[in-house]
């Protein structure tokens, strides 16, 4: 039975079960007559150039999402969404490895086609607490170790419980349990799990502590990888400007007996509408055996939007990095720059190369919007020179 029609069933015994719980159609039809109903469009082209045996990719691929949002009725309400992904005017020279699409012989571009239950969740909320159960996007602390991914045409999302409670002001405690992780190349690298996702937040005079524990296992291959970390996350005023530091520290440990650390330092400042910072974020290895991993994150966010580090490597990655963003005529431009190495040195790699990020995006009218980025990724002992350049519109309704 396919990852879809599974979705379905388990959404129809989260209606079944609601309705024996209200026993009432007038609540249902309540509930349905006052449905909002949302979606939005992207078009999207990207490049991909690299100094290998591989073509050239290039892609035009259409991304639609269409869904509803019932009204809520005694705090109970749900979630329908559908999500698709189309080549348009057969531009698809690209390739996407788990899908078997063109295997080897273009560059990857990770936008396969496919039609899909985005999300269906059944959701129950009070002035203290939410919880959801079903198909759902699920994102915590800026998407590091959980994010959907959401760069992709095919975001990433969770069939999952997950509860968050906020009894007191300033505190939020979030707990979940995920049972398939469904990732971003249609169902055909979809991972069933069991993963156990517990995160704590306070808001304190220096800014909001965070403590969690992501205890992952992947079913498919039967491996397991437990993350325990804490984070410092902040800003204050100085004169009129505003100063940003954020500092985490998480261990992380295998079921095969390997271990690593991470560490991330950033400092910033913000002033008359420009923001810069300096940050370095260390991923750490075991001896050259093991690098620190983030499987369930929006890789795409950190390390270089060339995407050359969706894995850590066994050596491990230190990022180095500058950023420099702010409004320009009608939009936002942000440049990256990273310089790369790695943790642990060996005979043949002690390099990581170097990366310049650019973007800008703007949006007009009511609900469009539309960008251009680029990556320019230079190679060292690792990988080999990427350019990635894309450029989109998009619509929201």
């Amino acid at each position: 039975m396919n990852k879809f029609n599974k979705s379905l069933i388990a959404l129809a015994v989260c209606a079944s079960s609601f309705g024996s719980v209200n026993a009432s159609a007038d609540i249902l039809t309540e509930m349905l007559e006052g449905a909002d109903l949302y979606g939005n469009l992207r078009l999207r082209y990207e490049t991909v150039d690299q100094d290998n045996a591989l073509d050239d990719a290039s892609a035009l691929t259409l991304r639609t999402r269409i869904g509803f949002n019932t009204a809520e009725v005694n705090g109970w309400s749900a979630t329908v969404e559908i999500e698709d992904s189309r080549v348009v005017l057969g531009e698809d020279e690209f390739s996407v490895p788990p899908s078997g699409f063109q295997t080897g012989e273009f560059s990857v571009i990770a936008d396969p086609e496919t039609t899909e239950l985005d999300q269906g969740f059944l959701k129950y909320s009070t002035d203290k607490i939410t919880a959801k159960l079903g198909r759902q996007v699920f994102t915590l602390d800026g998407h590091r170790f959980i994010g959907h991914v959401g760069w992709r045409q095919d975001r990433q999302t969770f069939d999952a419980l997950t509860v968050v409670a906020k009894p007191a002001d300033g505190i939020t405690l979030t707990g979940a349990f995920i049972d398939n992780r469904n990732r971003i190349f249609a169902e055909d690298a979809d991972i069933n799990s069991e993963d156990f996702i517990g995160n704590a937040s306070f808001k304190t005079p220096i800014g909001k502590v965070t403590g969690y524990a992501y205890l992952l296992e992947n079913e498919e291959n039967d491996s397991e990888l437990d993350t325990y970390g804490i984070s410092l996350k902040g800003s204050a005023p100085i004169g009129d400007a505003k100063f940003l530091y954020h500092a985490e520290y998480a261990t992380q440990e295998t079921d095969t007996d390997f271990d690593a650390d991470y560490l991330f330092l950033e400092g910033g400042v913000k002033v008359s509408g420009v923001t810069a910072k300096l940050g370095y974020e260390l991923l750490g290895s075991d001896d050259g055996q093991f690098g620190f991993s983030t499987p369930l994150a929006t890789l795409h966010k950190f390390n270089g939007w060339a995407d050359i580090f969706l894995g850590t490597p066994a050596q491990g990655l230190e990022d180095t990095y500058v950023s420099l963003s702010g409004k320009v005529g009608p939009g936002t431009a942000t440049v990256v720059y990273h310089e790369f190495d790695v943790d642990e040195d060996s005979a043949a790699i002690s390099d990581a190369g170097s990366e310049l990020d650019v973007q800008y995006a703007f949006k007009f009218g009511k609900k469009y919007s539309a960008g251009i980025k680029a990556a320019f990724y230079s190679a060292d002992d690792i990988a080999v020179d990427t350019d990635k350049v894309w450029v989109w519109v998009a619509k929201s309704f």
